[in-house]
């Protein structure tokens, strides 16, 4: 009569047993990191930045495949359907894991429930930059003409439903201002309309402005997260105007495996990550571009991607945006 009970256990033990081996040996083959956009951006340079690294901690090949598409959702939905086991991973940040699921009702994955967090990378702030013909020379010049002129002033972002889109929503909450939004395509169209005046205002990230910031060909109102960024120390967050306080918003990156990969592989990964993020050569090559690091493991990593996934949440409904 027990027999069926004793079957059952021989068969979880057995496969406990058998996902520790396949821990004890992983990795045995090379991994790819799926990355959401083309070759050229941020989300391509962290990749590869801290692939080359891992790969040598690892001693197999860490391969970036870039699958670009539909917001970053062609790339996500392409890792979480592939097999639980530690070869593939992704590269996520904000628009894929978490905005997708609450702009576009297409979607079908859920970010937070299909993928395993397995380590924070860090983030980077946004930053709102000026035309050169633009008047206001600073941002609370800027609320008043806002205030006192508006739908006057127009703010573009790289689409509809990211992070940029979303920071500009922000803003305008906040500020109880009204803006037209002015989407592109990309950050190089919006850049070119930008400098040529053919636009007033424009959040970008902010290594996509920063030579021009520099440079002095763009007008930097402000940073979008609460701190003032190390490669700009010069120029103010947005949050230390009045109407603007507690302004907090921030591109965000981490490496994502399939959901049910084996807890010891996610592990296992996140330590070695944890190293790679202390090589001295990556964390000049990032911070040099503008990442802020931000290591954390898969738990506060989890907590910390609800937090930013229920202020998505909040801007999303407050400004009704809808990709299709």
């Amino acid at each position: 009569m027990k027999l069926p009970f004793f079957r059952t256990s021989v068969a979880l033990l057995a496969a406990a047993f058998s996902v520790a081996a396949q821990a004890e040996v992983y990795p045995s083959k090379p991994i790819t990191v799926i990355v959401c956009y083309s070759p050229g951006g941020s989300n391509d340079m962290i990749a590869r930045t801290v692939s080359e690294e891992l790969s040598k901690r690892l001693g197999q090949p860490v391969m970036v495949e870039n699958a670009a598409g539909a917001a970053g959702t062609i790339g996500a939905a392409k890792a979480i359907r592939s097999p639980a086991d530690g070869y593939t991973l992704l590269l996520g940040s904000g628009s894929e894991i978490s905005i997708a699921k609450l702009t576009t009702p297409s979607v079908k994955y859920d970010g937070q429930k299909d993928l395993a967090p397995i380590t924070m990378i860090g983030t980077q702030p946004m930053i709102l930059v000026g035309a050169p013909g633009t008047a206001p020379k600073n941002t609370a010049e800027l609320l008043a003409y806002a205030k006192a002129n508006p739908d006057k002033l127009s703010f573009a972002s790289s689409g509809v439903g990211t992070p940029l889109h979303l920071s500009g929503e922000l803003i305008k909450q906040k500020a109880k201002i009204s803006m037209e939004h002015v989407p592109y395509k990309g950050a190089g169209p919006m850049l070119t309309d930008l400098l040529g005046n053919q636009i007033p205002l424009a959040i970008t990230v902010l290594s996509s402005s920063l030579q021009h910031v520099k440079a002095g060909k763009l007008k930097a109102y402000g940073v979008t997260e609460p701190r003032r960024a190390a490669v700009l120390p010069d120029v103010p967050a947005l949050a230390e105007t009045k109407g603007l306080e507690g302004l907090d918003m921030s591109i965000w990156w981490g490496f994502f495996a399939p959901v049910k990969t084996p807890d010891a592989i996610v592990q296992r990964l996140n330590k070695e990550l944890v190293e790679v993020l202390k090589t001295p050569s990556v964390v000049q090559k990032l911070t040099e571009s503008g990442v802020v690091l931000s290591v954390r493991g898969p738990k506060d990593f989890a907590k910390f991607v609800d937090g930013e996934t229920s202020k998505y949440r909040q801007i999303v409904q407050a400004a009704n945006i809808r990709t299709e």
